[in-house]
C-alpha cells in the first residue's frame, strides 16, 4: 500500500482526503470525503453527500453546499450519474446553449435530453467547471488524471462493476474520446472496504474466476468461522443474485478490490508507479467513513469528486 501519498485535509470544520501527488496540479480539483462535519444525523450523521431514505433532502444538499464550497467548487456545474454496477461511462461536454450533455465515449451524437441522469458508473470530460461525483458506502471510486491532455475521469467500481471490467473500460474509454496515453495517467484509488472486511459468498468467487485467469490473486482467505460472519449480518453479504432474491450463502472468502482494481489499470497500460491507493478501509473506519457493510444500508455516502479550474 502507499497510503502515506494521501492527507486528510480539513477546512471548514470538513475533512476530506487528497492525492499529493494529484495536489501537484494547479489546475485540478480532486477530493475524496469523510462523514466528518456536516449537518446529518443519525443513521446518516455527519457529511452525507447521497440522496437516501434515511436522510432528509434538505440536509444532504445543505452538506454539498459546504463541501463544494471549501473545495472550490461551489458553482461548477454538477454532473449526475445513475449508478447501476456496470461498465459503462459517459463524457460530460457543454452544448451551445452551455447546458451539460453526455455522450458515448467516442460517438459524436449526445444521448436524447433528459430530466434523469443516464444509468452508468464513470464520467470522464476535458471542460473546465465541470464537477464529476461518484458515491460510495464500500465501493471502490477511482480518480483519474491525464495532466497532459487535461483530461479527468471518475470510476465507481462495485464488485459486478470489477467483475464487468469497469476500470479497465474507462481508461480504454478516455483513450478512444480523448487520445489519452494511458502510461501517462495517474489512478487514484479511494477509501474503500478492503479485503480484511469483505467476505463474499462462492459464487462471486466463482463469476471471478471465470472472467480472470488472475482471479486466484483477487482473494485471501476467510479469517473467522464462516458462521459467525454470516450471524452478524447475513443479509450484507453480497451475491450474483439481484438484490432480494439471493439465498443466504456462507462466505467463501475475502475479496480485495484494490488488487482487481491495479490488475485493470496495469492491464490497461497504466505504470505501476503511477497508481496510488488510499489505505482506509471504510469498513474498519467508521469513524471517517461511512460503511454499508459495517452500517446497513440506511448508512449515509461519501464522494470523490475530481473537476478541471475555470
Amino acid at each position: 500500500m502507499n497510503g502515506q501519498t494521501y492527507q486528510i485535509v480539513s477546512r471548514g470544520r470538513l475533512a476530506w482526503l487528497e492525492s499529493q501527488r494529484l495536489q501537484k496540479f494547479p489546475w485540478l480539483i480532486h477530493a475524496f470525503s469523510t462523514r466528518q462535519g456536516g449537518v446529518s444525523t443519525a443513521p446518516c450523521a455527519g457529511l452525507n453527500l447521497g440522496f437516501t431514505n434515511s436522510d432528509r433532502r434538505e440536509r444532504v444538499e445543505e452538506n454539498r453546499r459546504r463541501f463544494f464550497r471549501q473545495l472550490g467548487a461551489g458553482k461548477f456545474a454538477l454532473a449526475p450519474l445513475h449508478q447501476v454496477h456496470s461498465s459503462h461511462s459517459f463524457v460530460v461536454n457543454r452544448d451551445s446553449a452551455n447546458h451539460l450533455v453526455y455522450q458515448i465515449p467516442g460517438a459524436e451524437a449526445f444521448l436524447p435530453g433528459a430530466q434523469d441522469p443516464p444509468a452508468g458508473d464513470g464520467l470522464m470530460t476535458c471542460e473546465p467547471g465541470v464537477l464529476l461525483t461518484i458515491r460510495t458506502a464500500d465501493c471502490l471510486p477511482l480518480l483519474l488524471v491525464d495532466a497532459r491532455r487535461r483530461v479527468v475521469a471518475a470510476v465507481h467500481a462495485g464488485w459486478r462493476g470489477a467483475l464487468a471490467r469497469i476500470i479497465e473500460k474507462a481508461v480504454g474509454d478516455m483513450r478512444r474520446a480523448f487520445a489519452c496515453d494511458p502510461r501517462k495517467l495517474i489512478a487514484a484509488v479511494g477509501p474503500s472496504i478492503r479485503a480484511c472486511c469483505y467476505e463474499v459468498g462462492q459464487e462471486v468467487v466463482e463469476a471471478f474466476q471465470g472472467a480472470f485467469a488472475e482471479a486466484d490473486g483477487f482473494f485471501q482467505p476467510l479469517r473467522t468461522k464462516p458462521e459467525a460472519a454470516t450471524d452478524r449480518h447475513s443479509i450484507l453479504f453480497l451475491s450474483a443474485y439481484p438484490p432480494g432474491h439471493a439465498p443466504e450463502h456462507l462466505p467463501a472468502a475475502r475479496l480485495d478490490l484494490t488488487a482487481v482494481a491495479r490488475h485493470q489499470l496495469t492491464a490497461a497500460g497504466l505504470k505501476p508507479a503511477n497508481i496510488l491507493i488510499a489505505d482506509y478501509c471504510t469498513a474498519c473506519r467508521t469513524d471517517l467513513f461511512f460503511s454499508h457493510r459495517r452500517e446497513g444500508p440506511a448508512t449515509g455516502r461519501q464522494v470523490a469528486v475530481i473537476a478541471i479550474r475555470e
